[in-house]
């Protein structure tokens, strides 16, 4: 994992300018550390949720539903220290905690997680972590070497998030991100979101989240729609065909 890769992507992160953005950035970060998940989480100053994760919608909302921020070991680990944790090195003996561990195994959820608490200088708490499907010596393998990249990425993350949470950003959230205009621009060209994927270096899934960005701002039913609306608007450059999905 070459380190001009994470230089790009963190020169990446200082430019987004909105939680959506942060949302379709953890993508990227997930790939380049070659994880299955990637998860930012905070409290904004009216005490409502706000993070930036790859987990899918369907499991962010039962985590919401089930109210399980209140039993989640992670969680409560995190607010009793200072330092990464293995989640493994968490206490799991209570019922509810065993349930809602298998409850998470179910959505995809892997067996291995470490994460970093954040205590920030205006007193606000936060939470970034890495989660995969790994052997016990693969996972240590992986956090004694990544270790300070995590700790460094985990704390840049959480300094952009609260830039955002408190409109120190400039920029109408209807701006395209860079990504967002290269995804559109290469699909314009009817390429497959395959070779685009290859284009960008990132995966389809990471691709796909971008693309579902791009859709959401510009308020497009579909793909077509999106680069047609892109294109006349003057956020890509006029191509002569659209791609037809």
């Amino acid at each position: 994992m070459p380190q001009d890769i994470l230089e790009d992507l963190l020169e990446r992160l200082q430019i987004t300018k909105s939680i959506e953005e942060l949302q379709v950035w953890t993508h990227e970060l997930r790939d380049y550390f070659d994880v299955a998940h990637v998860v930012y989480h905070t409290v904004n100053r009216e005490g409502e949720h706000v993070g930036a994760f790859t987990y899918g919608l369907e499991w962010a909302r039962r985590y919401v539903e089930k109210e399980y921020v209140k039993i989640d070991p992670v969680v409560i680990g995190a607010a009793r220290r200072f330092t990464p944790m293995d989640w493994k090195s968490l206490d799991w003996s209570n019922p509810k905690a065993r349930a809602f561990a298998k409850d998470a195994a179910k959505a995809g959820i892997g067996n291995q997680g470490w994460s970093v608490p954040i205590f920030g200088p205006n007193g606000e708490f936060a939470l970034f972590a890495l989660n995969d499907n790994a052997s016990d010596d693969e996972w240590n393998e992986f956090t004694q070497s990544r270790g300070k990249d995590i700790l460094v990425v985990s704390h840049l993350v959480h300094q952009q998030a609260m830039r955002i949470i408190n409109e120190e950003t400039v920029g109408s959230p209807l701006d395209l991100s860079p990504r967002e205009k290269d995804a559109l621009t290469q699909l314009s060209l009817g390429q497959s979101r395959a070779a685009v994927a290859n284009e960008l270096n990132i995966s389809e899934n990471t691709l796909r989240a971008y693309i579902d960005s791009a859709r959401h701002k510009l308020g497009a039913a579909n793909v077509t729609h999106a680069v047609a609306l892109a294109t006349a608007r003057g956020i890509i450059g006029r191509q002569k065909e659209f791609p037809k999905y």
